[in-house]
């Protein structure tokens, strides 16, 4: 079952944006319970308009009608198609500044 929470915030022109918060009783595969996304209109849910995500998270509090997301520990992580270089050792070899 999940709870839908709809809500607007202030932009930087002066307008306001409209949001929609799904509130789920499961968790997804890294412990989240929560989503954001852009509220749509009747006829984008209609025509299966893709939504727009703003983000994920995870309740912290409740009242005991909204179930509190547990933490859940991953052992494996998926790769994010980054690579790290260390560049420490570049500097050291091509430091020549005169001061």
């Amino acid at each position: 079952m999940s709870s839908l929470i709809n809500f607007s915030m202030k932009n930087a022109q002066g307008g306001y944006d409209k949001y929609t918060m799904s509130v789920n009783d499961k968790q997804d595969d890294y412990g989240n319970n929560a989503s954001i996304f852009v509220q749509q209109s009747k006829e984008d849910r209609e025509a299966k308009v893709k939504k727009n995500f703003v983000g994920n998270g995870k309740v912290a509090w409740t009242d005991g009608n909204i179930v509190k997301a547990e933490f859940v520990e991953r052992t494996e992580s998926k790769p994010t198609g980054m690579t790290m270089q260390s560049t420490s050792s570049k500097l050291s070899e091509s430091n020549d500044l005169p001061f």
